[in-house]
């Protein structure tokens, strides 16, 4: 298995531990975010030895032997040159956007200490994913901020990769998530004007493979590439393509005013988004986010995929993803607590806790593969028999399927009303 490593007892150097001892050791920030989480999979199965720096105890380490994981934290440079000591690459995957207030300052100064100690550490380059959108007056403060960030990266000394990009499509992402529960839930949309504004979304599995390409792209000094699918559209589009593959009738009915603090609100009651990042998120649709540079198709062998493939690519792949990264997890970055969390997925919703025990993963489990039937369940029993006879009065099964084994549990056996995944 992996380690957890106490940064300011890491010795110098580290020797490179992943299975290709060829390969660089790579330094992952925001390893349990959406794009992040995905990452390092392309990173673990590209061969390389991953270290990922994290603001609390995960179990990413347990993941696989070729992870490392330092726990650290961007806004204070305490450890953090340390924690980077023998990588030659980092991914800098972070934001604050799900914070209270000051999220610009905190970024900047996360940026700031991030650069200063990949400097420190030696590091060869710094891969940094920002935001497509062009500097003017009107920019929204969120994408004005993606684009800081990239400056201070690039102040530290340290070549830069920056990637921006736009709308990324797939199944667990913020975009995806806010189109599918909108098309889902309202055969008729009231949209405000920014539904119609120009954007180039981009399939998460293209963003990936420029993101992994970048790794080992033979290229000297600072570059920033903007990236997107290979259709320019809108969210009014998106919605389109996401009904039409659903075979879903659905009209939008654009409004001519609707303020970003009216639409948050109204997306935080009909969708999964919080008001506060739906806010950020309305500020910067409203800014058409579209390719100028077509640069990165001539340096990268990556072919994005159009609109309706990401859309379709997206629903197809829900049900191996439903247990993956999913947007609500980056809120880490924001210091949300990530011991508890209850999203909608979908059309499903999921509530994920987790606790760390003191006893090995057959220990724990063993007593997970009791639960429900004539065992019960853990806490206000009597409640789960309610829920079980209300599933009983809208046509469900209720409790009467019980447990195909008492101690076993089994993909596809029957628990009360679940199923086991």
């Amino acid at each position: 298995m992996g380690q957890s490593i106490d940064p300011m007892k890491i010795q110098q150097p580290i020797p490179d531990a992943g299975p290709d001892p060829t390969m660089p050791l790579v330094v992952l920030t925001g390893a349990t975010g959406y794009v992040g989480g995905r990452l390092l999979r392309r990173l673990i199965d590209a061969g390389f030895h991953v270290r990922c720096l994290v603001r609390r105890q995960t179990g990413l380490a347990d993941e696989s032997e070729s992870i490392d994981v330092a726990i650290v934290d961007l806004l204070d440079d305490k450890g953090l040159a340390e924690a980077m000591r023998g990588g030659s690459i980092a991914y800098y995957l972070v934001h604050s956007m799900g914070s209270s207030d000051g999220f610009a300052e905190q970024d900047r100064t996360a940026a700031r200490n991030f650069g200063a100690a990949a400097r420190n550490a030696g590091l060869e380059r710094i891969i940094y994913l920002g935001g497509l959108g062009e500097d003017h007056d009107e920019i929204s403060e969120h994408l004005r901020s993606r684009h800081e960030v990239g400056d201070v990266l690039r102040e530290a000394g340290v070549p830069v990769i920056e990637f921006r990009a736009s709308i990324v499509i797939g199944s667990g992402s913020l975009s995806f998530e806010l189109v599918r529960a909108l098309v889902e839930r309202l055969p008729v949309m009231i949209a405000p004007r920014w539904v119609s504004v120009p954007t180039q979304p981009i399939a998460v599995n293209d963003l990936l493979a420029y993101l992994t390409a970048a790794a080992t792209l033979p290229i000297d000094g600072s570059r920033i590439f903007e990236i997107g699918g290979s259709d320019v559209t809108s969210y009014g589009d998106i919605m389109r393509s996401y009904a039409s593959e659903r075979g879903l009738r659905r009209r939008i009915l654009p409004v001519p005013v609707l303020t970003p603090r009216l639409s948050s609100l109204w997306l935080g009651f009909v969708t999964p988004v919080y008001a506060r990042v739906g806010r950020k998120l309305i500020e910067s649709v409203r800014n058409p986010t579209v390719v100028n540079d077509r640069s990165a198709l001539d340096v990268f062998p990556v072919r994005p995929v159009g609109i309706q493939e990401a859309v379709r690519q997206a629903i197809a792949r829900e049900d191996q993803d439903v247990a993956a990264t999913r947007w609500s997890d980056a809120l880490s970055s924001s210091g949300r607590q990530q011991n508890w969390t209850n999203e909608r997925f979908g059309n499903r919703r999921i509530m994920s806790r987790s606790v760390r025990v003191e006893a090995s993963p057959s220990q724990a489990f063993a007593v997970i593969s009791k639960v429900g039937g004539a065992n019960g369940w853990y806490f206000a029993n009597w409640l789960w028999t309610v829920r079980g006879l209300i599933d009983l009065l809208a046509g469900g099964v209720g409790v009467r399927r019980g447990r195909s084994h008492p101690d076993l549990l089994r993909v596809g056996d029957a628990v009360d009303w679940w199923r086991v995944e």
